[in-house]
């Protein structure tokens, strides 16, 4: 059963952080060396970085690459540390540039067009978390239900309890849903029990109570990149790229809380959301290379901001030892669908310089730098939007980020490494910490092909909230993401 609704759900800072974050991906190369391609080019992946990259090419050329994705969770919530891995194996990235080299003494020296699809972000993860906390369940359905009138929170005669779900949620909107939810299950009750009541108090009672909490994402945002490049004369590059962005986001929360009082009238509760997200988006990108000499490149970047529209829809369930007897018919088969909306990320600045020595190796740093603050929820004109706005203005800042690599090749062999570090977009770092990531790997070039591995990474410290609304229960998450990639190029 599906319903559209009315009423936005609950767009937060999240969605915004979480689509306008790109995680180190890309081809083996490029990961090996901490992404730090501003002012190399010569890889496709650099595109992302700077779009002059293309131009460095000196063959025509398609690369492949697949990374296995490790990922390593430890949960510390109410005084108890959990554990838990996730692996996965995506196909990452594969494209192809052309080369066309001028048949004259133009000092346009050539043009490359290049095509590449990348996976900006991999959504894939799994933590759980158990402990004993003070706040249990019951807040989250208080915190919405007070205000609501009672009256629509009963079912009608004759009808059914997943529809009248589907109505609240169309009609009242997300506020009463959960409130209806709450009211059902039997964990909060009315203060009056006449239509008009407002105020609610909890069936559960304790001091402490114990939950155990897993929540699974899945999921990409991937970019697909059309590119153009040009070379001026013997030392200037620049480029230009059009990106294609593609989202599917899909998160499954699973709550299970016990140990009340022995007297509680409550004495189990589970509740079970699901939120899934699908959508497309735009940006562009300009960039420069220049060679100072044979051995200093400085680069510069313009990545403008993406423009998202994406959609949602929701379902839940939920039960408890005083719920009404056809409570399982709102389960994940009852579906939310709510109007579109659209996120704008912000434009993000790099310059880049880089130290060539002959066919010996390199040194690469690159420096990006990007406005959190100006993240919007749009359309502004949206009441919720604004107030979220202004919260997200308030919240987030500055990202300051370096990524630097090197190279040493002997003869066929290159040996590569690479550090990368991202500042925490949250102004208070105690919500998402800074990242912090190391790289190595090795190529291998033989003929007209070249074979890469490739070992990045990366650790991060985050409060993840159980939540997008009502209470503010979170694990600190320390994560750790270990990527291990392969990649193939072909020279023609």
């Amino acid at each position: 059963m599906v319903l559209a609704c009315t009423f936005a759900s609950a767009q937060t800072i999240d969605d915004v952080v979480r689509y306008s974050t790109e995680n180190l991906q890309g081809t083996a190369r490029f990961q090996a060396m901490g992404g730090a391609f501003g002012a190399l080019g010569g890889d496709l992946s650099a595109l992302n970085v700077n779009p002059a990259g293309s131009a460095v090419f000196n063959f025509s050329e398609i690369s492949i690459t697949g990374s296995n994705y490790h990922r390593n969770n430890d949960a510390l919530y109410g005084g108890t540390l959990t554990n838990t891995t996730d692996n996965s194996l995506e196909f990452n990235q594969v494209g192809g540039v052309l080369v066309f080299n001028s048949s004259n003494d133009s000092p346009w020296k050539k043009i490359a067009l290049a095509f590449n699809y990348d996976l900006a972000q991999n959504f894939d993860n799994t933590y759980f978390a158990s402990g004993s906390t003070a706040v249990g369940v019951d807040n989250y359905f208080l915190n919405f239900a007070q205000g609501e009138p009672l009256g629509p929170l009963r079912t009608q005669e004759g009808e059914f309890v997943e529809d009248a779900y589907l109505d609240i949620g169309a009609n009242l909107g997300y506020s009463a849903q959960q409130a209806f939810l709450g009211f059902q299950a039997g964990i909060i009750e009315p203060v009056d029990d006449v239509d008009q009541n407002t105020d609610y108090f909890s069936n559960a009672q304790y001091g402490t109570v114990n939950q155990r909490y897993q929540q699974s994402t899945s999921g990409f945002n991937s970019k697909f990149t059309a590119n153009f490049a040009t070379q001026y004369e013997d030392n200037l590059y620049l480029g230009a790229s059009l990106n294609f962005h593609n989202v599917l986001y899909e998160r499954v929360t699973l709550l299970d809380e016990q140990g009340y009082d022995a007297d509680s009238p409550i004495q189990t509760i589970a509740f079970d959301n699901l939120l899934r997200t699908e959508g497309n988006g735009f940006s562009f990108s300009l960039g420069a290379i220049a060679k100072l000499n044979q051995t200093v490149r400085v680069g510069a970047s313009y990545q403008s901001p993406t423009w998202y529209r994406l959609a949602d829809d929701t379902s839940q369930r939920i039960n408890s030892n005083l719920a009404v007897p056809d409570i399982d018919f709102i389960n994940f088969n009852i579906v939310n669908l709510y109007e579109e909306y659209r996120i704008k990320t912000p434009e993000k600045y790099t310059g880049s310089l880089a130290l060539v020595f002959g066919q010996d190796g390199l040194i690469s740093f690159d420096y990006s730098y990007q406005d959190m603050s100006k993240a919007e929820l749009r359309p502004t004109s949206d009441p919720s939007f604004a107030d979220e706005n202004e919260f997200i203005g308030n919240t987030l800042g500055a990202v300051n980020a370096f990524r630097l690599g090197g190279e040493y090749r002997i003869e066929q062999v290159s040996l590569r490494a690479g550090y990368r570090y991202e500042q925490s977009p949250y102004e208070d770092t105690n919500f998402v910490g800074d990242l912090n990531g190391f790289s190595a790997g090795i190529g291998y070039t033989f003929g007209a092909n070249r074979l890469d591995l490739a070992y990045s990474r990366t650790e991060q410290d985050t409060n993840s909230f159980f939540f997008d609304g009502g209470v503010d229960s979170a694990a600190l998450i320390n994560r750790v993401n270990t990527n291990i990639a392969l990649g193939y190029t072909f020279k023609f």
